[in-house]
């Protein structure tokens, strides 16, 4: 588990400046490829516990943009200029992410999880809006949540095929 007095994960300064510029980040930057509305979501950010010591932030936006931050300063951007399964999947997961509007409140703090808890952050034109995924089985009733959930393991799944690509052309050219 993340610190045992307070269930919460040790974070660098990096990463709580580039979580809360992804959090802020303006719709205004979208207006050229979508008419926005007051409550359309235009990014997600999901903080994501990995294991007792790191902590992800999946970051990712309607124009196809995906990145992932990691607590200890680490990062992963840019492949969504690279390949385009990413850029599928990551417009795909902001695209149906409105669903969950009807279970996100509107905030603006934007603390990270305790324990084993996905916070779930919708940007819209009209603020920031909050849900969690808890740990454990998503109950079959919550069916808005199952779908998100299934789509943004897609694109962390596309980050890791992204990863797994750079690192291969990494070897080749090494190796010549």
């Amino acid at each position: 588990m993340p610190n045992r007095m307070t269930d919460r994960y040790n974070v660098t300064q990096k990463y709580l400046m580039t979580r809360g510029q992804a959090i802020n980040f303006p719709a205004e930057y979208f207006n050229s490829i979508v008419k926005l509305k007051k409550d359309d979501v235009f990014g997600v950010v999901i903080d994501i516990p990995m294991s007792a010591e790191v902590l992800t932030t999946m970051v990712c936006f309607i124009n196809g943009a995906a990145n992932i931050y990691f607590n200890n300063g680490g990062e992963y951007t840019g492949a969504s200029q690279r390949y385009r399964n990413l850029v599928q999947a990551a417009h795909a997961l902001v695209a149906n992410a409105g669903q969950l509007m009807p279970k996100a409140e509107k905030t603006k703090a934007y603390d990270l999880p305790k324990g084993k808890t996905n916070n779930i952050f919708l940007l819209t034109k009209g603020g920031v809006y909050k849900t969690q995924i808890a740990e454990g089985l998503i109950p079959e009733e919550e069916k808005e949540l199952r779908t998100f959930y299934v789509l943004y393991q897609r694109v962390l799944n596309e980050i890791r095929n992204c990863q797994l690509k750079d690192d291969a052309i990494r070897r080749k050219e090494a190796n010549q």
